[in-house]
């Protein structure tokens, strides 16, 4: 399957392209590839609808200033602001998340226009970043989660 471009919100850098590897429409979950162009940026931003994983295939890729290496692995909980994630050399990120929000839009809601959000680092080496953890808003992910239970909702069930 080759990768297709894809749009998104306030990214700037290049061509940003995705392969889909599998969609679970009933449970509203995305695994894919992103392709990150060189000096490809993605804007600081958080998804409503439940969380998302990045694992970095190959390539460079900055997320929120922490320096993720190949092999390493990040994840957001649903609502929390991450980011931005950015690219020198181009990189490949499988992804794991929710693709739609419970209303069908795409799950991406820039930092700007985000509220109640809590920023978060990078896992390195299997180790969480030091210093004072702040606790995510579990009020986002069991609403997203009564939305997805509802007929015709979308997202974590």
């Amino acid at each position: 399957m080759e990768p297709t471009p894809f749009v998104i919100p306030g990214a700037t850098g290049g061509s940003f392209r995705i392969q889909i590897l599998n969609e679970d429409t009933g449970r509203g979950i995305v695994t894919s590839i992103v392709h990150i162009p060189p000096g490809g940026v993605i804007p600081a931003h958080c998804h409503r609808a439940g969380a998302e994983m990045h694992y970095l295939l190959e390539g460079d890729l900055t997320d929120g200033g922490h320096a993720l290496p190949v092999g390493g692995f990040t994840t957001q909980a649903a609502g929390v602001v991450h980011g931005p994630h950015e690219s020198r050399g181009g990189a490949r990120v499988l992804t794991v998340q929710s693709w739609q929000s419970a209303d069908g839009d795409f799950d991406f809601e820039p930092a700007a226009e985000a509220t109640e959000a809590t920023p978060t680092g990078a896992m390195q080496d299997g180790r969480l970043p030091e210093g004072k953890l702040e606790t995510v808003d579990q009020g986002a992910q069991e609403e997203a989660r009564q939305q997805a239970a509802r007929p015709g909702g979308k997202g974590y069930a």
